[in-house]
């Protein structure tokens, strides 16, 4: 067993500190991080001592030409040039949720990865849970019968307090555009911020998006420029009807970093999911977070993950590995994600112009 040489790059998404625990995984040897200065006291760096931190991707790599593999746990607006880096160099990517929600962005992104031969993979941990794996299977069984309608929310936290750049919209969808024409709110809020259940559809259902409708909500924060309440209603190719809810509904204590204890009710990250079939129904919460009260003011809590969805023993990065090092394919590559962020942007588009899309 080989261990891959990877590093971490810029570490500015809120998932970035759950491959911390990279440093402890026999199949890897976390060799650096790239760290955005601003950021530096934002993003738990103290728990990587030993390992070698720089302020620029161009000065890691140079000073490791043995990276095999990186995390991309940057910025949204970053990705790209960052792909081209690891593109130039035939370095392995695990890229968060988003890639980029500039379609022509995406599709260079798809080229260059292509030409180089390498693996991305996509971060999408709701795909790995044995919750779902679970619903997946009882749906083979055909324990419900037909299934006819699907509901699932992704509500959570805004986490732009402790991570600025989840609050600019150039930054978290790739650049300015009105959530409508003459609104003061822009794209690049809750929407954008919650892919899974959009991906999870369509595993779930194994059809394919046919068209949506999607309405926004005034928004419960006032001092913010991008949505933060969305509710989405639609239709799949085999007739399935569904509802999603992406919002930022949860309250969240206003810290310049985030630490345990800040928590509020209802919990940071919730995602639940309904299905209903002819001959019953499947109600599931397929994030598995339990939650202790703590006694402290302001209605707190802590939280413990009975599933451990991020760290060095999730599947996810089992399977990068093997990937990496066996050719094997991700479960969910780039190429596969498109059509999911294809589809968000229809989302958007719904809200602008106030009407169904249809989806090719």
């Amino acid at each position: 067993m080989k261990p891959v040489n990877i590093a971490i790059m810029s570490c500015t998404h809120g998932h970035a500190r759950g491959y911390y625990s990279l440093r402890n995984n026999p199949k890897y040897r976390l060799v650096a991080v790239s760290i955005v200065p601003d950021y530096k006291e934002r993003v738990f760096i103290e728990r990587l001592e030993g390992i070698p931190q720089y302020y620029s991707d161009e000065e890691m790599f140079n000073a490791h030409p043995e990276i095999e593999a990186v995390i991309m746990a940057s910025e949204n607006y970053r990705h790209l040039e960052q792909v081209k880096m690891c593109a130039e160099k035939g370095i392995h990517i695990l890229s968060m949720k988003i890639p980029t929600f500039i379609m022509e962005e995406y599709d260079e992104m798809i080229s260059l990865i292509e030409k180089a031969g390498i693996v991305c993979q996509v971060e999408l941990e709701l795909r790995h849970n044995c919750e779902i794996l679970r619903i997946k299977d009882l749906l083979e069984n055909c324990q419900i019968g037909k299934i006819l309608s699907f509901t699932a929310s992704n509500t959570s936290h805004n986490p732009m307090w402790w991570s600025p750049w989840h609050g600019i919209p150039e930054q978290i969808y790739g650049k300015r555009v009105e959530i409508k024409d003459g609104s003061k709110i822009f794209r690049g809020g809750a929407l954008s911020d919650h892919p899974h259940i959009f991906d999870i559809i369509r595993y779930i259902t194994d059809s394919d998006y046919e068209s949506v409708y999607a309405e926004l909500a005034p928004n419960i924060r006032k001092d913010i420029e991008i949505e933060d309440m969305i509710t989405i209603i639609g239709k799949m190719k085999n007739g399935i009807i569904f509802s999603l809810d992406p919002s930022y509904a949860c309250a969240e204590k206003r810290v310049e970093k985030f630490v345990p204890g800040t928590e509020l009710y209802p919990k940071r990250v919730e995602v639940n999911m309904t299905i209903h079939g002819e001959k019953g129904s499947i109600i599931a919460d397929v994030y598995g977070q339990n939650v202790y009260h703590n006694g402290l003011p302001d209605q707190r809590y802590t939280i413990h993950r009975a599933t451990g969805h991020l760290g060095g023993v999730s599947p996810r990065l089992e399977e990068f590995y093997r990937c990496i090092r066996f050719n094997e394919k991700p479960t969910i590559d780039i190429k596969q994600h498109r059509r999911t962020i294809e589809f968000m942007n229809a989302c958007y588009e719904s809200i602008r112009l106030g009407k169904i899309i249809k989806l090719n």
